[in-house]
């Protein structure tokens, strides 16, 4: 029995528009079996036979970007139907949006079979949104990447000056913008203007206008304004490019656009620190009107006048009041002033030495007077205790004894009180009232109560 590779090659050669011709045999019989390979094959020759070209709507689901470039992604519908479907690299390159979950997607390409998983297939060559143009979506998917970036923040959006020293412009040179710009502000404010050319339309514009606002910031302007007229919504593309919005947000002036009329906004006019719905608008957000200007600063100047002499008035009120005040202090403090030096004079006086000598010598006169009237006192007391005491001493006196014919018997300094502290011999003195006797003791007789009893 032949193998099935010799025998499945040669049927796809007998295949004609997807059918076999009627004198081939039936592919895939018993007796001719197919392998894998030859069936995923035939079913592939089948499909782009009977099939071919075909757009395919659905919705995108589990999108994922490869390494290599290659877009892998499912398409399912309402029904749970579901599709895988491959978007290689080339055809992904040129994709106008970028693939993302839950787009509603128009998608052309063949049906086919993948033989490593022998899953049916669909090969994307073209997608486009369902519902919307691709540009439409692209531009919106550059909107929200570019507002989640912060560039249209309102907070980063910087004042224009008041009264600028000069405008730039970038537009074309040729267009009417240019003339309205300037015909507006020469008529409100005439300053200086500077204009860059540039192409505001077509494929090299973005490229201009982004080498228009890089010079002239380069000269000193105060504001910068980008614009052109109206126009279809192909016409204001550029305005809509990346490179331009980037350029727009990253100048460091303050920019306002310009674009198109109304109706129109485009990616530029978010960036912008202002928008103006048309350039003649632009011209007038630019500067004010000189007339109103002056007008505004006569009527300032007259309320200024007003002001002063309203003010003058007051301060004049006002410093005659402090001056009172400061006159009243003044008389106040010289007052305390005088009570402070009077009180430091009756202090100095008190301790100058003069007032210090009058008070001590009084100080002494007084001590003087009392030491006086005290030595008195004590004399006069003294002199009574000196009585008391002399008329006891005199009635203590052994001379008073003496008087009485008392006599003190004396050996040396001692007197004798005791008969038996002498001997027969002993020489004593005898003090008597008048005059001393020099006795010697002949006989010594003892108290009666030292005797011995005399024998019965």
């Amino acid at each position: 029995m032949p193998k099935p590779s010799d025998i499945g090659m040669p049927l796809f050669d007998r295949l004609v528009d997807g059918e076999l011709r009627e004198d081939a045999p039936q592919p895939g019989d018993r007796d001719h079996p197919l392998s894998v390979s030859d069936a995923i094959q035939l079913a592939q020759r089948a499909l782009k036979a009977r099939i071919g070209t075909i757009w395919i709507e659905g919705e995108a689901v589990q999108v994922k970007r490869a390494a290599s470039g290659h877009v892998y992604f499912c398409l399912q519908d309402g029904r749970d139907g579901r599709l895988n479907a491959v978007l290689w690299r080339a055809d992904a390159a040129r994709l106008r949006f970028a693939l993302e979950e839950g787009q509603h997607l128009l998608c052309r390409g063949e049906l086919g079979i993948y033989p490593a998983a022998g899953k049916l297939q669909f090969y994307a060559k073209a997608i486009e949104p369902a519902g919307i143009g691709a540009e439409a979506l692209a531009l919106e998917q550059l909107k929200r990447a570019l507002a989640a970036e912060g560039l249209f923040d309102p907070a980063r959006k910087r004042p224009l000056p008041r009264l600028p020293r000069r405008i730039g412009v970038v537009t074309s040179r040729s267009g009417a913008a240019v003339h309205d710009i300037v015909r507006v502000v020469h008529r409100r404010f005439p300053v200086p203007i500077l204009v860059a050319d540039a192409q505001v339309q077509g494929a090299a514009a973005p490229e201009q206008i982004v080498a228009a606002l890089e010079a002239i910031v380069r000269h000193p302007v105060d504001v910068v304004i980008v614009g052109r007229g109206g126009g279809s919504a192909a016409d204001l593309a550029a305005f809509n490019d990346e490179r331009v919005v980037r350029a727009i947000a990253a100048c460091p002036v303050p920019v306002i656009s310009a674009v198109g009329h109304e109706v129109d906004v485009t990616l530029a006019d978010l960036a912008a620190d202002c928008r103006a719905a048309t350039p003649s608008q632009a011209g007038e957000l630019a500067v004010p009107v000189r007339d109103e200007l002056v007008d505004a600063l006569v009527k300032l100047e007259r309320r200024l006048a007003r002001e002063l002499i309203v003010r003058v008035r007051d301060e004049r009120q006002r410093i005659d009041r402090w001056t009172a005040a400061a006159q009243r202090a003044i008389a106040t403090a010289v007052a305390t002033r005088r009570r402070d030096l009077a009180e430091l004079q009756r202090r100095v006086e008190l301790h100058h030495p003069r007032a210090r000598l009058e008070r001590h010598r009084g100080e002494v006169r007084q001590l003087e007077a009392a030491a006086a009237a005290a030595f008195d006192r004590r004399r006069t007391a003294a002199g009574r205790d000196l009585a008391e005491l002399a008329a006891r001493l005199d009635a203590l006196s052994p001379l008073r004894t003496l008087d009485r014919g008392y006599a003190i018997a004396r050996a040396g300094d001692r007197v004798i009180t005791d008969a038996r502290s002498v001997a027969p011999g002993d020489g004593i003195g005898v003090v008597l009232a008048r005059g001393r006797l020099d006795c010697t003791v002949e006989h010594v007789h003892e108290p009666e109560e030292d005797r011995e009893p005399e024998p019965a």
